[in-house]
């Protein structure tokens, strides 16, 4: 799940009592109500959701050089950090 947003919404009194009385009812939050029907609402009209996905940048070779090897994790953390260590 994404980060959340937080905002006010008005409501018509019987249309808050009903979709309320439902969300008791199935024990249930009434922002998850919300939440599943807008995202009816917007899976109707075709609208994509913006789920991150994260890009495979895996590395395919034959793993540290003999001198990183040797040098172990002082060696790798002094060339990627530098002086800013």
């Amino acid at each position: 799940m994404g980060t959340r947003m937080k905002t006010t919404i008005e409501l018509t009194d019987d249309l808050a009592r009903r979709a309320k009385s439902l969300a008791r009812r199935d024990h249930r939050t009434l922002r998850s109500l919300i939440e599943e029907g807008l995202h009816l609402v917007l899976g109707r009209h075709g609208t994509k959701s913006t789920t991150f996905k994260l890009v495979d940048a895996t590395f395919h070779g034959d793993g540290l050089t003999a001198e990183a090897a040797a040098g172990g994790w002082a060696k790798i953390l002094e060339w990627s950090y530098g002086d800013r260590s």
